[in-house]
């Protein structure tokens, strides 16, 4: 196939990205303002899990140059010991990040504070 747009980033095999979202709130610093928040639930059947962490995706204003780093982790103990798995993630109105784990049946609050 000759005629398609590549993506602008490949995210890691058996991550099992499921929910992803633009933050738009105010509480984050303004350079988090439009990054897409994606939460990866996570392999299943790997020796090794991986996934279960939320990543940032910050693009330019061009959707161009996407880079990614980790937002949050630490639900995976070990090489195969789930604590959690993210699967969603939400806005509060307060401009915090929610993030439902279906895994753990929480729901996770993420706020930013100045110190």
């Amino acid at each position: 196939c000759s005629e398609f747009t590549p993506p602008v980033l490949n995210l890691g095999a058996h991550v099992a990205p499921l929910g992803m979202k633009f933050y738009t709130g105010n509480q984050f610093p303004a350079d988090y303002k439009n990054n897409i928040l994606i939460a990866e639930h996570g392999s299943w059947n790997r020796h090794k899990y991986q996934g279960a962490r939320i990543v940032r995706v910050i693009v330019g204003p061009d959707g161009k140059n996407a880079k990614q780093e980790v937002f949050a982790s630490g639900w995976i103990e070990g090489d195969q010991n789930y604590l959690g798995r993210p699967a969603d993630i939400l806005l509060d109105k307060d401009g915090s990040i929610l993030v439902a784990d279906d895994w753990a049946g929480a729901i996770y609050r993420i706020s930013y504070s100045k110190k």
